[in-house]
């Protein structure tokens, strides 16, 4: 096992959640990809936002995919509904696998180069999250719920909503906790200097 492989499996034992063995390793595989070609040497250095570090995407990764599983819990208790909880615990567990990428700013570069080829802030960390599912043969059910902001994925699924809706709530919970702003008055206030 690598080192990665390590941090990734200790980092996320919600993995555990996942019952296809081979759905799970392929969510580990894309993080160990992405935090090669990141440049990061440690999971927990990735911050949740560029300018709220008090947070670790990895605490925000977790919330969202501890949200999102009593969410489809709920659903099919309380509703009827029938989400395929395994496409929800991979999708939430990748979602922001892309900041490995988007981030790279943060990483020391005295340590390790992130891959130019891959590390970039132009390509939104969703959609690069997407493309490290699909290149690890993530079901496309998983891959079409990982893309969390509107207008990403024509086709919104259950599943895809149960994320986007976790994301949600994990994201107003730390912009509150950390700088007393609401998602919403976060995206507004920082956009422009993202």
């Amino acid at each position: 096992m690598t080192d990665h492989e390590r941090q990734v499996r200790e980092a996320f034992p919600e993995l555990e959640y996942v019952e296809d063995d081979r759905l799970r390793d392929q969510v580990v595989e894309a993080w160990v990809r992405g935090l090669e070609r990141g440049g990061w040497q440690d999971i927990e250095d990735i911050p949740y936002a560029w300018n709220i570090h008090e947070v670790s995407n990895v605490e925000h990764v977790r919330g969202v995919t501890r949200i999102a599983r009593e969410g489809a819990r709920e659903q099919r208790e309380f509703h009827g509904a029938d989400p395929d909880v395994d496409t929800v615990l991979a999708a939430a567990l990748l979602h922001d696998v892309g900041k490995c990428y988007e981030y790279t700013d943060h990483v020391d570069d005295s340590l390790v180069d992130p891959d130019p080829t891959y590390a970039s802030e132009e390509i939104p960390h969703s959609i690069s999250g997407y493309a490290l599912a699909h290149e690890v043969g993530c079901p496309l059910a998983v891959q079409r719920a990982i893309p969390h902001f509107l207008g990403e994925v024509p086709t919104r699924t259950l599943e895809a909503e149960l994320v986007k809706s976790a994301n949600s709530i994990s994201s107003n919970a730390i912009t509150q906790a950390t700088m007393g702003l609401t998602l919403k008055e976060w995206v507004e206030t920082y956009s422009q200097t993202a």
